[in-house]
């Protein structure tokens, strides 16, 4: 099969053709690595390729496929989005305080890929410490959107969807904090989950916000979304917040009925100011649901909606403020070289090591939580964070999902809002309320605006991925958009 033919695979489509040795993982994955060194030079989704551990993986891939070993993602080809605790392999969060740190151990996500013996082709570009919507906030460079290479892939998983699209990788990892998954899902035309918080071990996740943080697949089909929650989901005793409940066989749930299902349309999502194309698509695929059997609630209503933007941007930078005061330049990472002193060295070391939407972040929270200011704002934001929780659990009463809107917009030209942060925190709106209330959500294709992705959001209870991706899988097999491939050029 030619290496390009490869690349375009699915999860499950490989493993058929390596369990019946029709080719190999030292071929699947030398085709990935030559995928990504043809178009890394427009795409920029990696920040660190380990080729010679790649291959060394498939080849202990191969020999245990020939022994009649295979477990569903045996010798098949992952990218890592860079926050993630990888042994022996660079891990930056896309940081110069983090630029030459290599983790002595992996993370949890990490440890159950190789028991299946997955391969790691490499580390993928983010925003720095994973807080930003659009993957320029790296400080090394922006990853650009393989539909259209002069616009933001999302953030900040962009390295993750944008390699998943440019089939430089057959899926990928990544985190969601506000939206870090679904959103670059959605504007780069892939299949985002973000799990229940609690579902997937957070151990060896570099932490940004820890009540939000939540690890997810980014992948080609709903059916690969599914394959890849059965091997990372689980409870996980180094992981404090995880929850020991059974994991379901989330493929088993992968049929295309549901007729009788209550899907509710919360009307707080489709804002003022919202894209026309992004409205029709989605209006489009709300009758899509219902021409296959779902019931269509229009009267749903999530009022506290309009408050989770102000309070999730209290509620994260002070998780943040607290979770990088480590880096002070002496256990580990950047260090400024030439202090005067104890205090200025750590000064320094923060002053050069953090690019500027950290640094905003970092001292938003410490703002919010010094004295004088605590009651006012971090303390009135966890209880607006209660009162989201407790509308989505009234409303998920009547409906056994909602749907929404990714974003008000396809994606964005890059340079567009990076100078304006409000701008671009409003890119999260439609996003970051289910990290508030720590529930599951997947994005999925729902339609094409100028040539650019719309995603379709359907959020469901907690614990409830299983129903999430039966009825994405119904929608995705009712519809073409998955099917399309950008055309890299430039």
């Amino acid at each position: 099969m030619p290496s390009n033919r490869l690349c375009q695979l699915t999860i499950r489509q490989a493993h058929e053709l390596l369990k019946h040795r029709e080719i190999s993982s030292v071929e699947l994955t030398r085709a990935a690595l030559e995928r990504i060194a043809d178009v890394e030079n427009r795409i920029h989704a990696c920040l660190t390729i380990a080729e010679e551990t790649a291959l060394r993986q498939a080849k202990e891939a191969d020999s245990h496929i020939r022994d009649g070993n295979i477990a569903p993602l045996t010798g098949i080809p992952a990218l890592i989005k860079d926050v993630m605790c990888t042994k022996g392999i660079r891990t930056t969060c896309a940081s110069k305080m983090l630029e030459n740190f290599v983790p002595p151990y992996d993370a949890r996500v990490i440890e159950k890929l190789k028991v299946q013996k997955a391969v790691i082709l490499g580390k993928t570009n983010m925003d720095e410490f994973a807080m930003g919507s659009s993957n320029e906030h790296s400080a090394f460079f922006p990853t650009h959107n393989p539909w259209d290479l002069s616009c933001v892939p999302g953030g900040s998983s962009g390295g993750s969807a944008a390699g998943v699209a440019a089939d430089e990788a057959i899926y990928a990892l990544g985190s969601d904090t506000g939206g870090s998954i679904r959103l670059p899902a959605g504007f780069c035309n892939v299949v985002g989950l973000k799990p229940t918080y609690g579902r997937v071990s957070r151990f060896g996740l570099v932490a940004f916000a820890s009540s939000l943080d939540q690890i997810g697949p980014l992948t080609k089909d709903v059916t690969d979304s599914a394959w890849v929650m059965n091997a990372i989901a689980g409870f996980d005793s180094r992981d404090s917040t995880s929850v020991p409940y059974p994991v379901p066989d989330y493929t088993g749930q992968l049929i295309s009925g549901i007729k009788g299902m209550r899907i509710g349309i919360p009307k707080e999502y489709f804002v003022e100011g919202m894209q026309s194309e992004v409205r029709e698509a989605l209006g489009v695929a709300i009758r899509k649901l219902e021409e296959l059997g779902a019931e269509i609630d229009w009267e749903v209503s999530l009022p506290h909606t309009k408050y989770a933007l102000a309070a999730y941007y209290i509620l994260a930078p002070s998780e943040a403020s607290a979770n990088l005061a480590r880096y002070d330049g002496v256990k580990y990472g950047f260090s400024y070289p030439n202090a005067n002193n104890v205090i200025q060295a750590i000064e320094k070391t923060r002053q050069f090591g953090f690019g500027p939407e950290v640094k905003r972040r970092i001292m938003l929270g410490t703002y919010a939580l010094s004295a004088g200011y605590y009651d006012a704002y971090y303390v009135k934001a966890q209880k607006v964070r209660t009162l989201i929780k407790q509308e989505f659990d009234r409303v998920f009463e009547r409906c056994d999902a909602l749907v929404t809107p990714i974003s008000p917009t396809a994606a964005f030209k890059i340079g567009e809002k990076v100078d304006d942060p409000l701008q671009m925190y409003l890119t999260d709106v439609c996003t970051l309320p289910i990290n508030i209330a720590g529930i599951p959500a997947i994005s999925i294709p729902a339609g094409f605006c100028n040539n650019l992705p719309i995603g379709m959001q359907i959020i469901g209870k907690p614990f409830s991925e299983e129903i999430l991706l039966r009825i994405a899988f119904a929608y995705e097999q009712a519809t073409d958009w998955h099917k399309r491939k950008p055309a890299i050029t430039g």
